[in-house]
């Protein structure tokens, strides 16, 4: 079964941009359509922060604007839906988003962490993949030279 509907979470790194590229070339080829998910995280509850509303609607504003960034110049290619904004935990917000979508793949890009990092930082992606209702395909960041 081909894909009619494509998943690209995004955090604005150059790594999501590639997965972005992939899925773009991907849909084109299949005659897919391309939804952009993007996470505004909020600050851990260990720190005990609350933003402000007017702080966090700043930041889902400004945060779409990038989102209009990337896909205007792939436009001419590929089929975009409406891009989503979620606040809350990547993680929980690409699961759902995809859920709610009926998403049949997700393209994601990983940073390959390992070590401390990983214990650190976690790993959005594998937990992406362990709970996703579909495929989900990550693309690497590529090696630098």
């Amino acid at each position: 079964m081909l894909p009619k509907l494509i998943l690209v979470p995004t955090d604005f790194s150059a790594n999501a941009e590639q997965a972005l590229d992939y899925a773009c070339e991907l849909a084109a080829k299949l005659g897919s359509t391309v939804r952009l998910v993007h996470a505004v995280p909020m600050p851990p509850s260990a720190l005990q922060v609350a933003l402000p509303e007017e702080t966090l609607e700043g930041l889902v504003a400004e945060h779409g604007v990038v989102l209009e960034r990337l896909m205007a110049p792939r436009r001419a290619s590929v089929s975009f839906g409406e891009a989503i904004i979620e606040v809350g935990d990547p993680r929980d917000a690409i699961v759902e988003t995809t859920r709610k979508l009926g998403a049949d793949l997700i393209i994601m890009g990983t940073h390959g962490r390992r070590g401390l990092s990983r214990v650190v930082m976690g790993s959005v992606a594998e937990d992406v993949i362990r709970h996703a209702p579909c495929p989900v395909l990550t693309v690497r960041a590529k090696a630098e030279a």
